[in-house]
C-alpha cells in the first residue's frame, strides 16, 4: 500500500507563513521527526519526499503550481505512482472556520477554495479524504485575498502551532490505523 499526503499552499518564501500555506506548514510538521528530504520535481510541479511508515510508503507532497492549480500536480503524481484516490489525503486552509478548528471530511464541494476546486476538476470527483484547518474570516475592512495571503497575528500563531501538533497526531493515527473514519471521530473539532 502507498499513501500520499498533500499540503496545499503557494511556493516561494514570501508565502511561507501565510494563512493560505497552512497545508504546507502541516506537511512540514508531519515530517519534522522523520527522515524525509524534499526534492523539487519540475515535471510534477511539486516538492516530494517519502518515507516508510508501518511498512507502507508515504509520499509527502507540496505542489509548486500555486494554489489555484494544485490539482495538476496531484493528478499527475497519483497516476505516475499508481496511487488510488482512496489513499490520498489533502490538508488545506478554511476561512469559514475559526482559527485552529479542524474538520476531517471524506467528500464534499470545494466550498469556494480554489485549490480544492482544481483537485475536484482534475480528479473529476469530490470523494477524497481531507483535513481542513480553520484560519478565520478577515477582520473588518480586510479583503479575503489580503487575509489568506497575510500572516497570523501572535495569538493566532500560537493557536496554529498547537493545531499543527493536533494535525500531526491525527495524521499519524490515520497512518497507523489506516482508518480515516476513526480518525474523523477522534480528531474533528
Amino acid at each position: 500500500m502507498v499513501k500520499m499526503i498533500v499540503g496545499l499552499g503557494n511556493p516561494g518564501s514570501k508565502y511561507d507563513k501565510t494563512r493560505h500555506n497552512v497545508g504546507f506548514m502541516a506537511v512540514d510538521r508531519l515530517v519534522k521527526d522523520l527522515d524525509v528530504t524534499f526534492t523539487e520535481d519540475k515535471n510534477f510541479k511539486a516538492w516530494i519526499g517519502s518515507v516508510f511508515i508501518n511498512q507502507e510508503k508515504v509520499y509527502f507532497v507540496k505542489p509548486t503550481t500555486f494554489m489555484n492549480n494544485s490539482g495538476l500536480a496531484i493528478r499527475a503524481l497519483l497516476t505516475y505512482y499508481n496511487i488510488a484516490v482512496s489513499d490520498l489525503l489533502v490538508i488545506y486552509d478554511d476561512l469559514d472556520m475559526e482559527v485552529g478548528k479542524l474538520r476531517f471530511r471524506q467528500k464534499g464541494s470545494a466550498g469556494g477554495h480554489n485549490g480544492i476546486k482544481s483537485i475536484i476538476a482534475q480528479l473529476k470527483m469530490q470523494e477524497f479524504d481531507r483535513v481542513k484547518i480553520g484560519i478565520g474570516r478577515p477582520k473588518a475592512q480586510m479583503t479575503v485575498i489580503n487575509h489568506v495571503l497575510g500572516t497570523f497575528d501572535p495569538e493566532d500563531e500560537i493557536t496554529m502551532l498547537n493545531t499543527l501538533d493536533r494535525v500531526d497526531k491525527a495524521v499519524n493515527h490515520y497512518l497507523t490505523t489506516k482508518d480515516f473514519e476513526d480518525t474523523m471521530r477522534q480528531y474533528n473539532g
